[in-house]
């Protein structure tokens, strides 16, 4: 197989990951997003982080965007289980994925942080404290720490200028997060807005990992918006 061959290959198969990963993660977030807790539907929240990752490590994707994407991983499989302990072990999946890309998009970062960004990200994630913190229990402290970290996150990735698509993601997972936050501690069993909500977070979170990697995965970004 010659240079351009091998190329060629494996740009097929980093399209055909991303491909299988919008369409498992569709029909995940049509079918199975806001049912109760199984073995079933945790293999299949995985299914498009792992196509994901196929896609990104076919490609040599950034080293720090494939950590972050398995992290991830590991953070969606705890999170699809009940319990405090499951909670917690996606809690540190997830701050861990976004250590990795704050370092990632500190090493990218084009322009200086914008102040009106960076203040309006602090803000959503101070108001954390009147909205979210009284309400999470024992593990209020784990939780403000995951705050700072994706408010950090979003914050780099305001400078990253021509890497849009990966500011956008970015955003995306902080919205995701904070109806995430909204889903497990402010919201009632059978609220009427439990299943639009599930689903609206999901698209937000699958579109902020495409997004990152789009944008961020590569020395140059795939998609530019």
């Amino acid at each position: 197989m010659t240079v351009f061959e091998e190329i060629a290959l494996r740009q097929t198969l980093f399209w055909g990951g991303l491909v299988a990963a919008i369409g498992i993660g569709g029909l995940y977030s049509i079918l199975a997003c806001y049912r109760v807790q199984s073995w079933w539907r945790t293999v299949f929240k995985a299914l498009p982080l792992i196509a994901l990752l196929f896609a990104a490590s076919a490609n040599f994707a950034a080293p720090l965007v494939i950590v972050g994407l398995a992290l991830s991983l590991v953070g969606d499989i705890a999170l699809s289980r009940d319990g405090e302990r499951a909670f917690l072990v996606g809690l540190i999946g997830f701050a861990l994925a976004h250590v990795a890309y704050i370092y990632h998009f500190y090493t990218l970062s084009a322009v200086p942080v914008p102040l009106l960004g960076a203040v309006l990200v602090a803000l959503l994630a101070l108001s954390t404290e009147v909205w979210l913190a009284p309400y999470t229990g024992d593990l209020k402290w784990p939780v403000r720490i995951y705050v700072v970290l994706i408010a950090l996150m979003g914050v780099l990735a305001l400078t990253l200028e021509a890497r849009m698509i990966a500011t956008y993601g970015a955003l995306a997972f902080i919205a995701s997060d904070c109806l995430l936050a909204i889903q497990l501690f402010r919201m009632r069993d059978g609220a009427k807005l439990a299943v639009p909500v599930s689903i609206l977070l999901w698209v937000l979170y699958l579109a902020a990992q495409i997004g990152i990697l789009l944008g961020a995965g590569f020395a140059q970004p795939l998609v530019s918006l």
